[in-house]
């Protein structure tokens, strides 16, 4: 088989034999380059295919669960970091209103009652603007924050009972200590040590002071304690002694009415007995003693409050 090709610019005609085998290795590689350009075309429109309008509703409808499940996921994270929060706040503000309480009561322990430490209203601040403007605080540094801050409570909480104990076993200290006179009115009419006894004009050993006052005078403990003994000694007429602990009591003799029983808790400052002249007393008066390791010490050093 021969094909004819005639040329347009001289009308000449050329034959090509078909069955030469130049020429069926052309037409075989012509034909496998179409094939081959015909197959990739192919894929690629495959690729590119859109699909059915229901295939493509489905696929946003996927697409769009999904964004809601990320959201949903996003939202309850942001839910529980607020919560967790809202219980470090809750713990911290419940420290700060025990700190405040705390506060209060160690300022009227330390009398401050001249504004310096107000715990009814906020601390003053101050300073100067900064040059620098600064940032909006995000959730991790808030965490930061707030631990820190939880520390800090914590630390000052722990400092503020310490002070507390201290000053509270202070104040004890000072209640339960023998000290001032036993009575409001009155002077000292017999010290502690030798003495000329009254009723018998020998040198004797006086263990005590004496406070000459009015009939009915009070007399008030100058220490807390507990009543060991009130009632009519020998010698003491109607007396009362107080244990104050520490191994110091003291003894108000003379007296003309008692007003506490034994077992009682008196404080300091407390009106116990008022002054007579029961006993062996020539008048109205008060035998002050004070036994400290039952022993009888010089009461006029408590008086004084030089011990």
């Amino acid at each position: 088989m021969n094909l004819i090709l005639v040329t347009r610019r001289h009308g000449a005609a050329r034959h090509i034999n078909l069955r030469h085998p130049l020429s069926i290795l052309i037409m075989s590689l012509g034909l496998g380059v179409i094939l081959s350009a015909a197959f990739f075309l192919g894929e690629a429109v495959g690729e590119f295919k859109v699909g059915s309008p229901e295939e493509q509703l489905a696929a946003w409808r996927a697409e769009l669960s999904s964004q809601e499940q990320l959201l949903e996921e996003t939202r309850k994270f942001g839910q529980e970091k607020i919560d967790a929060l809202s219980v470090k706040l809750a713990q911290m503000n419940a420290q700060v209103i025990r700190l405040e309480a705390l506060g209060r009561r160690l300022t009227q322990m330390a009398k401050l009652d001249d504004g310096e430490f107000d715990f009814d209203s906020l601390p003053a601040l101050g300073g100067p603007e900064p040059d620098v403007p600064g940032r909006s605080v995000g959730v991790p540094d808030m965490d930061f924050l707030l631990d820190t801050m939880a520390v800090q409570i914590r630390d000052r909480r722990r400092q503020l009972d310490i002070l507390e104990n201290l000053m509270l076993n202070r104040t004890l200290s000072n209640e339960v200590h023998p000290e001032g006179r036993p009575v409001k009115s009155g002077w000292i009419s017999s010290y502690f040590g030798m003495r000329t006894d009254p009723f018998t004009g020998k040198a004797t050993r006086h263990k005590g002071v004496d406070f000459a006052g009015k009939e009915g005078a009070e007399v008030v403990a100058v220490a807390s304690g507990i009543v060991t003994w009130s009632g009519d000694r020998y010698g003491y007429g109607e007396m009362v002694e107080i244990n104050h602990g520490n191994g110091f009591s003291t003894r108000y003799a003379h007296n003309s009415k008692n007003l506490v029983a034994v077992g009682d808790q008196v404080s300091k400052g407390q009106i116990v007995s008022l002054m007579g002249r029961t006993g062996r007393a020539t008048g109205p008066n008060l035998h002050f003693e004070v036994m400290r390791g039952g022993r009888k010490v010089d009461p006029l050093e408590y008086i004084r409050g030089t011990r």
